[in-house]
């Protein structure tokens, strides 16, 4: 993207923490993609320009991204996330593109995005971010001194018990990960729009 050299790397290391958490999840392959794709992409141009091949091959893993979250779309609403970020992707991969030089008219209106579209995609993230964020800092605190304790069987693979009793869950399996993984990316996202 085109934004300041300080803001660029910042949202590499974002993206790439971000892309490393997710593969420490089974299901966070998908997640991970996204990642290592939008670090590839917040890389400074003057470092490395990788709008002659990156748009199109960006362009076409997310496309097929997009529609494979599509057609396993889910009641939760994760899914149907994932397929907007991935198009989101596949968008930011054509307006990278478009800024390479050449195709004329189309291509320099692309280069810096389409208004609308840009504006409606920087609401949707801006969005998603603040309801799961909120919902990702109000997780209830049930591990406390006061807690009852459990007698049920510890699930063999758990992580050592808390004070109430409950076993803690390894990190990598925590659900807080998962969906601090999906925030700190729907930052970047808005982060990256916001350099169109």
């Amino acid at each position: 993207m085109h934004g300041p050299p300080l803001i660029a790397w910042l949202l590499v290391l974002l993206s790439a923490c971000a892309a490393a958490a997710c593969l420490l999840r089974s299901e966070g392959r998908d997640e991970a993609l996204m990642g290592a794709g939008m670090a590839v992409m917040a890389v400074p141009l003057s470092v490395f320009d990788p709008r002659p091949w990156a748009a199109p091959v960006f362009a076409a893993v997310f496309a097929v991204a997009a529609l494979r979250a599509l057609l396993v779309a889910d009641r939760s609403g994760h899914r149907l996330h994932h397929c907007v970020s991935s198009a989101a992707m596949v968008y930011m991969a054509l307006a990278m593109g478009g800024g390479s030089g050449g195709g004329g008219h189309a291509a320099m209106a692309m280069g810096a995005g389409i208004p609308l579209l840009t504006g409606l995609l920087l609401l949707y993230f801006a969005g998603y971010v603040l309801r799961s964020g909120v919902r990702l800092v109000a997780v209830p605190h049930t591990a406390g001194p006061h807690a009852p304790a459990s007698h049920a069987p510890v699930p063999q693979g758990a992580g050592p018990l808390i004070p109430g009793g409950a076993p803690r869950p390894r990190l990598r399996h925590a659900p807080e990960l998962a969906a601090a993984c999906r925030v700190s990316m729907a930052l970047g996202m808005l982060a990256m729009l916001l350099t169109l």
